[in-house]
């Protein structure tokens, strides 16, 4: 079970009589939050006129203002500002932010978060069960509330099309769920045509789930899927990218995750989905917002607040809006009755905000985190120490000491297989280009707008397997960019313009066991290390946010139109048209791999 820790509340089962007896008078509070406006989420209203009653790290009872007379509790003045329930992020990876579950905390309570349901798949990609146990430990040592939601699609596709460190069969999944009290649903289940297709172990990981209670949650592109789906077990989904499969999922009884992010890159979709509910008329009450993937930098500037404030200037009212980021999520998951609201009994998980939904001060189990936008003492103390991971995580970038990381330069007259970038970065072309004759790569690079694109199986399962393939319209003009964290399998992805500063990114990645880098002139102008798993840091949020910062400055400079986290779905052979993963172009949904250059 996880660790007692300053912030661990005790179950509600054995505080029942000491609430009762604080809500009637008969006890004394342990804290009272008065001056405060009370935004609930349970009638969509923000009361005027009110205080909180806190004892035992829960809420014993929201009172008229004034009632607390007095006793032994400690006051806080909210001076008029308005106190909500903790923000519950219903699908996040923590990977994607670079840092380790404890260094994730300390953003997401600044930004009023207060739970958070991840899956693990990219850590479970790298290093199977061990990496999400590792994960899982890291997260019972956090100042937060963390639930997984078991990875479902490890590795992505079969081992025909990439090659991943791990493989987490129907088994595997079963004993995560019976052996961690964390597990309480089934990570999005990526391999969306396979499971329309009726593919037996992709529906032996969904029975994992049905058959233990567990919901299954979802990643779905394209309507004609939703009703094998939806009749396949799924319930929610993050994907929804216009108004229109949003209406799909929502009548064939799927919740929608609206997805909102920073708008360069794949992670915004919140504007178009949410017109479901804007202009087709139904109703927000299965729908919640997330934030899925946010790099260090993104993950401080662009918290969950930030989706809801989203929702809000997207139509929606203040209440509903951080309704849909706090009780709805903990609804989906059947958690109402422990957060997401402010009613009796719950956990103390509270924000204090402005009047446009800003997070100025936060409480995780009734203890002070944040105050005034500042990391409290209290909160200090916890994050300076953080849990180690184990060993092997430091040593899982195991390259041979040769690869060649361009293709021959062809000889003849060939059509090249390329994959076309464009904004946001999700859905990638397939682009056939005639390729005439010529004296090197540069002239081709120059006549249609390529580059070279390179992914390496790093887990030491292969003989070294790489696979060459040409982006189009990608925009990089010298040098290299280079990525340990290319989804989903996270192999090394490198895209640049020559042979020897691909060769110089690819080393700096093996020599820090992980990163992203920007690399010019033979030199790496840019640099983040991430020696977890090749996926994370271990360092605290800042300090990485500002070399995210760095690298995104250089990443700008090298010309590249899509930003890094949308680089690093080139290979997540799940989204069509084409991809590249370590065994060569696959295509997509057709799941099958084509050559990089065919016959005119």
């Amino acid at each position: 079970m996880p660790p007692i820790t300053r912030f661990s509340v005790a179950p509600l089962s054995t505080m029942t009589r000491l609430l009762a007896d604080v809500a009637s008078g008969r006890a004394s509070p342990d804290l009272v939050i008065q001056g405060a406006r009370v935004l609930s989420t349970y009638s969509e209203r923000i009361l005027p006129d009110r205080e909180v009653w806190i004892s035992g790290g829960r809420i014993a009872a929201v009172k008229p203002a004034g009632s607390y007379k007095t006793g032994s509790a400690k006051l806080y003045d909210a001076r008029g500002g308005i106190i909500a329930p903790g923000l519950v992020d219903p699908h996040i990876h923590i990977e994607s932010s670079m840092v380790t579950a404890c260094a994730y905390a300390e953003a997401a309570l600044l930004n009023g978060t207060t739970t958070i349901f991840c899956d693990s798949h990219e850590i479970g990609n790298v290093m199977d069960v061990a990496g999400v146990e590792a994960m899982l430990e890291d997260a019972r040592h956090a100042p937060l509330s963390i639930f997984l939601t078991v990875p479902s699609t490890v590795p992505a596709t079969t081992p025909d099309l990439e090659t991943a460190g791990g493989d987490l069969t129907p088994d595997k999944i079963a004993a995560l769920f019976d052996k961690w009290p964390e597990a309480v649903a089934l990570g999005e289940k990526m391999d969306f045509v396979p499971v329309a297709m009726g593919d037996e172990r992709s529906h032996a990981i969904i029975a994992a789930a049905l058959s233990r209670g567990r919901p299954v949650s979802g990643h779905v592109y394209g309507r004609e899927f939703v009703a094998a789906y939806a009749a396949s077990g799924v319930t929610d989904t993050h994907e929804a990218i216009d108004r229109e499969i949003a209406d799909d999922l929502l009548e064939a009884g799927i919740w929608l995750f609206l997805r909102g992010g920073p708008p360069t890159t794949p992670w915004h979709s919140l504007p178009l989905a949410i017109k479901t509910v804007t202009e087709l008329g139904a109703s927000h009450k299965r729908i919640a917002v997330c934030t899925d993937d946010r790099d260090a930098d993104d993950l401080l500037h662009f918290g969950l607040d930030w989706v809801v404030r989203e929702a809000r200037a997207a139509g929606m009212t203040p209440e509903q809006a951080w309704a849909m980021g706090s009780l709805h999520g903990a609804t989906r998951f059947g958690m109402e009755g422990e957060i997401g609201g402010l009613g009796g009994g719950r956990r103390a998980d509270l924000v204090l905000l402005s009047d446009d939904l800003t997070p100025i001060s936060t409480w995780y189990g009734g203890e002070l985190v944040v105050d005034q936008k500042t990391v409290t003492p209290l909160l200090e103390e916890t994050l300076s120490k953080p849990w180690r991971y184990p060993d092997a995580a430091y040593h899982t970038v195991k390259l041979p000491k040769a690869i060649k990381l361009t293709p021959d330069l062809p000889t003849t007259k060939v059509v090249a297989n390329t994959i076309k970038t464009e904004l946001p970065g999700i859905i990638l072309g397939h682009h056939k280009v005639t390729l005439e004759p010529a004296n090197d790569w540069q002239t081709h690079f120059e006549r249609h707008g390529l580059c070279f694109v390179t992914v390496i199986e790093r887990h030491g399962k292969s003989a070294g397997n790489v696979a060459h393939g040409l982006l189009s319209e990608f925009g990089i003009s010298k040098g290299a960019v280079a990525s340990s964290v290319g989804h989903d399998s996270h192999n090394i992805i490198i895209a640049g313009t020559n042979e020897a500063d691909m060769q110089v990114a690819l080393r700096a990645i093996e020599e820090h066991q992980g990163g992203a880098c920007v690399v010019a002139d033979g030199k790496v102008t840019a640099m983040v290390p991430l020696p977890i798993a090749g996926l994370l840091s271990d360092k605290r949020v800042h300090e990485v946010a500002e070399e995210v910062k760095a690298l995104k400055v250089e990443w700008d400079k090298a010309g590249c139109t899509i930003a890094y986290m949308g680089f690093n779905l080139i290979p997540l052979s799940v989204i069509p048209e084409i991809r590249i993963t370590d065994k060569g172009l696959v295509t997509v949904p057709q799941m099958e791999i084509v050559p990089l250059f065919e016959a005119p």
